[in-house]
């Protein structure tokens, strides 16, 4: 059984970790435009590297929830059969413990350099303009995927949607493409979907199976079920 499970706002929510965009589309109080754009980290980059960093030491100070950990449990039981893309760009997947995670809106934890490309740890407040480790450029940007540039591994994504069994979205929105069209791609190749999500999503009709409720919550339970299902993924 094959399961590739795509993970939203919502998952991180319940740990404490802000969903950023208000009712009145802000982020913490900025317009997207001005932290989300490349246009945005051309016109002021000091703003755009400050409101990162302050999201990066954010995202430190606080734990996975149950709905992490039952996904960890999850991979230990299946282990390459299951595949973990997440829109989140902190790390609390895996310090859940899961190892199969692909990150498609990029990684707070790295940093990209505009001038070689390579991808690498961050060890500092991007703000204060730390060398690139590998060409010692001081052009280091954030390493996530802003509004108007293309999501990581999608064709690894893609790879594995056509060959799942099974198709869960959890805390999504359904608002934000691609990844609002993952469910339609799984379920054209047969899959079984289903989304757990704390209300109705954009795309909630699409899907075979509907939970709503906490993520702490649900998943545990679905995660319960997947493990104790037959081959093809449903419940007995």
């Amino acid at each position: 059984m094959r399961l590739v499970v795509l993970t939203g706002a919502g998952i991180s929510a319940e740990s404490g970790v802000p969903t950023f965009r208000d009712a009145g589309g802000l982020w913490e109080g900025h317009r997207v435009e001005d932290v989300a754009t490349p246009e945005a980290f051309e016109r002021d980059p000091d703003t755009v590297q400050r409101f990162y960093d302050l999201r990066r030491h954010a995202v430190a100070q606080v734990e996975p929830n149950p709905a992490h950990d039952a996904l960890a449990r999850l991979e230990r039981t299946l282990g390459d059969d299951l595949l973990v893309v997440t829109q989140n760009i902190d790390d609390l997947h895996e310090r859940a413990g899961s190892q199969r995670v692909v990150h498609m809106h990029g990684d707070l934890l790295t940093a990209l350099c505009a001038n070689c490309g390579a991808r690498t740890p961050v060890t500092a407040d991007l703000v204060e303009r730390p060398p690139c480790p590998v060409c010692g450029r001081r052009m280091l940007r954030p390493d996530v995927v802003w509004f108007g540039e293309m999501p990581y591994e999608l064709d690894a994504i893609d790879e594995a949607l056509l060959a799942c069994d099974v198709f869960a979205a959890i805390g999504t929105s359904g608002a934000v493409y691609p990844a609002a069209g993952f469910v339609m791609t799984a379920a054209e190749w047969g899959a079984r979907t289903v989304e757990l999500n704390l209300a109705a999503s954009e795309i909630t009709p699409l899907f075979d199976e509907v939970r709503h409720g906490p993520a702490s919550l649900e998943v545990p339970a679905w995660v319960d079920e997947v493990v104790a299902a037959p081959s093809d993924g449903r419940p007995s």
